[in-house]
């Protein structure tokens, strides 16, 4: 990883808050951003994959960290200009059996990206729903992680747990890992819970929680169903929006991490 490069784990290790369509469209919305993008679908799910209308999948994420494949060779071009994928197979599921007994285990999604000729600006990693072995690669891969929280009242449950995996992860294999931040997810404004969790969350998290809210929107649920980021499928929702602001953040974020890196080599 360059210092021009951010690595960037979309994690939370309970399922259904919005981790797979975040890491869709966060990648899609900083390729628009002008931003060159890969995203690492290192869930067995392989939503990420299909999100983006990826059919060939010969050449995976799977492959590459049993060493089947080159990481170079798995990764192809989607329909979004500036965004490519590293696309997997639900054979990633066994990884969590088989990498038990391989070597630097915790270092092989590492060093796969280690090997890709091109130099992305960010990469962005979408974890499984599970802090296996799977989660701590990507973790020891990244320089940070980002959450998404769904605004419901079990909102927090787990996130104690994910902290001290980032911080076992941060002690033991990845000394820069950083919590990137929490972004709310599927918030429903005619809903007084979800103003009440944005409220809890940010008092516990103070600035690591986002400004930028992505809404419930019915356009972010269809759009996977067409294969397509919802800024290709309706630009111009409630959505798609979001999206965009978050990326925004997520650019300046990374614009005053360098400043202050280039600040304190001067």
């Amino acid at each position: 990883m360059t210092n021009s490069q951010s690595i960037i784990a979309v994690a939370n290790q309970k399922g259904g808050v919005g981790k797979t369509t975040t890491s869709i469209n966060l990648a899609t919305a900083l390729a628009a951003c002008g931003r060159s993008v890969l995203l690492i679908d290192f869930d067995p799910q392989g939503n990420a994959s299909t999100g983006l209308g990826i059919e060939t999948r010969l050449h995976n994420s799977y492959s590459m960290i049993s060493e089947q494949s080159e990481p170079n060779e798995a990764i192809q071009s989607t329909q979004v200009p500036g965004l490519d994928i590293m696309p997997t197979v639900v054979d990633l599921s066994a990884a969590e059996i088989e990498l038990t007994d391989m070597p630097r285990r915790e270092f092989r999604l590492a060093e796969g990206i280690s090997k890709i000729n091109k130099t992305y600006q960010y990469i962005i990693i979408d974890c499984p729903p599970s802090l296996g072995m799977l989660t701590v690669n990507a973790l020891t891969a990244s320089n940070s992680i980002l959450v998404p929280l769904q605004c419901e009242f079990f909102a927090l449950e787990g996130l104690t747990q994910l902290i001290k995996t980032v911080e076992r992860v941060r002690g033991h294999l990845n000394a820069n890992l950083d919590i990137q931040g929490l972004v709310l997810t599927m918030y429903d404004s005619r809903n007084n819970l979800s103003a009440e969790v944005a409220a809890d969350v940010r008092e516990h998290f103070g600035n690591k929680v986002y400004k930028t809210v992505i809404p419930r929107n019915v356009r972010v649920s269809e759009a996977p169903s067409m294969g397509k980021p919802v800024l290709l499928y309706d630009l111009a929702c409630s959505g798609s929006k979001a999206y965009v602001a978050l990326a925004k953040e997520v650019v300046r974020q990374e614009r005053k991490r360098k400043s202050e890196q280039e600040s304190e080599v001067a």
